[in-house]
């Protein structure tokens, strides 16, 4: 059997964490190395971990410093670490945070077991949790937010044509969007690196959570500037 992946929950309900713990044994190789009972008592022990762990289960709603502050503090230090925030609120505000701080995938706390490993998986093995998902969810967030008619950032019409493949329902790769681009795979790395500077953002979810803030590119939109294939 390969190394199991590994894995601390900092959860303030023990009962929650000793759920996890034997849901995580049923459901494969999977082992919890550490636990803690809050954000502070976490981060005044990082230090001192033996094993760093390949993930980080992150409960948002805790007493003292809660999951977002705990990012906050954690990330960039350790921009390696990858986190996986449990939530009861799904709002756009907080999915926005955890990933502008450093989340690597979010779940709400009714989860099914089949949603936690592969998102658990997604995360180890990829990066991110299901980019398909995060989207699906972005999409059925209240429209009632505070849209403005622009970013206060200019984008070039390359730039802007990037943004739109990365919205696409279609997922493209980053090589699909060379070939419809008909640029290098570097040139897309230069506009993706461009965009996280220019819009604040660290990763691709935070580029489609930032075009659906401001109604940028379909599928947030009906009309825009380019035609996504």
């Amino acid at each position: 059997m390969s190394k199991p992946i590994s894995i601390i929950i900092i959860d303030d309900h023990q009962i929650v964490r000793k759920g996890l713990k034997e849901l995580l044994s049923n459901l494969g190789n999977y082992e919890v190395i550490d636990e803690f009972e809050n954000g502070l008592n976490f981060i005044s022990q990082l230090p001192n971990l033996k094993t760093i762990p390949d993930l980080f289960i992150l409960d948002y709603s805790m007493p003292m410093l809660d999951g977002i502050e705990v990012l906050k503090q954690v990330t960039p230090q350790y921009p390696n670490y990858k986190f996986l925030l449990l939530t009861q609120n799904l709002k756009e505000d907080i999915i926005n945070n955890a990933y502008n701080f450093g989340a690597r995938g979010f779940l709400h706390k009714t989860c099914t077991a089949q949603e936690l490993k592969t998102t658990i998986d997604n995360i180890t093995k990829l990066g991110y949790a299901n980019f398909a998902e995060t989207l699906r969810i972005i999409r059925s967030f209240s429209q009632n937010i505070n849209n403005q008619s622009s970013t206060k950032v200019e984008l070039n019409d390359k730039e802007f044509r990037f943004l739109e493949l990365v919205c696409h329902d279609k997922e493209y790769t980053y090589n699909e969007m060379a070939d419809i681009m008909n640029v290098s795979v570097k040139t897309i790395d230069k506009y993706r690196a461009n965009l996280f500077v220019k819009l604040n953002v660290k990763s691709k979810v935070g580029l489609v959570l930032h075009s659906f803030k401001y109604q940028l590119t379909k599928p947030f939109i009906e009309n825009t500037k380019n035609t996504t294939p």
